[in-house]
């Protein structure tokens, strides 16, 4: 059992430690973030966010939500309690001169005061969070009072293309890896079902919560070694998954995956993979 695996059973099967995250954080923000603008946007735009609105990002990462509301004219305050991710945020921040900033906070206990935000919002962030209702009491708590809460989930994993792309790879070269146990689900699904996401928005203290499942992440790669770095980067979970894989059986799943990725493209430009999307918004 490698430290990260030790880690991890300690913060519980589904859970990772920070130091998983600041692990992935290069990854995620060369790999991932850069694809969530467009859903990102979508997002933003149903939770009503106009320039010049106040918006705090809660488990933003590297700022897959936060660098669109900038773009927009929002004045950004992004929260993760990665150091390494708010480190990538800052950077790319500074390179393009927005209005933001990034700070190390825990989503559970937001160091911020009551009524602030016109939108607090979260893209794949309090998605993961072992306590999600807290998490949600907390972005409620310090949203203005008629302002709005957006959370962006990821809906029925079986619908999640890369997710079943990569096992299948995995066990095509290793027959017996198994995978996320079936019985119980990653932690990012557990608001997969639209009803449970609307109500724990509504048990947080939201009202007129609506959540639109019309908006799909399109995952775009030319390689195998592309997808295997979008799923390495987006979590830590499929990293420790393949933990104690030889550095043969890695490269031999990658060299699967591109074929995957081949025939899904035809042969000729990049394969899109979808992944559908729960956006949740209530009003406080």
């Amino acid at each position: 059992m490698t430290d990260l695996q030790q880690d991890t059973a300690q913060h519980g099967e589904h859970t990772a430690p920070v130091e998983a995250w600041d692990a992935i954080a290069a990854l995620y923000d060369q790999h991932v973030a850069p694809g969530e603008s467009e859903v990102a946007t979508a997002g933003l735009r149903l939770a009503g966010l106009q320039a010049g609105d106040t918006f705090l990002d809660v488990a933003a990462g590297p700022g897959g939500l936060s660098l669109p509301a900038a773009r927009l004219g929002a004045k950004v305050l992004a929260t993760d309690w990665s150091p390494k991710m708010i480190e990538h945020l800052n950077a790319r921040v500074a390179a393009e001169g927005l209005d933001a900033e990034g700070r190390v906070m825990d989503c559970h206990a937001l160091d911020l005061p009551n009524d602030t935000y016109d939108v607090t919002g979260s893209l794949f962030g309090v998605m993961l969070v072992p306590d999600q209702a807290q998490a949600l009491r907390e972005m409620v708590r310090v949203t203005k009072p008629g302002g709005h809460v957006l959370v962006m989930a990821y809906g029925s994993p079986s619908e999640f293309e890369a997710l079943h792309a990569f096992i299948a790879a995995a066990q095509a070269v290793v027959p017996e890896f198994e995978g996320p146990a079936e019985d119980e689900p990653l932690l990012e699904f557990q608001v997969a079902d639209p009803d449970v996401l609307r109500q724990r928005l509504i048990d947080a203290g939201l009202r007129d919560v609506t959540v639109d499942t019309n908006h799909h992440e399109r995952i775009t790669v030319r390689t195998g070694q592309q997808l295997w770095d979008w799923t390495i980067g987006s979590n830590p979970i499929p990293g420790i998954l393949v933990a104690d894989l030889t550095d043969r059986q890695r490269a031999d799943i990658i060299q699967v995956l591109d074929g995957m990725v081949r025939e899904r493209s035809g042969g000729d430009g990049p394969a899109v993979l979808t992944a559908p999307l729960n956006i949740g918004v209530g009003t406080k």
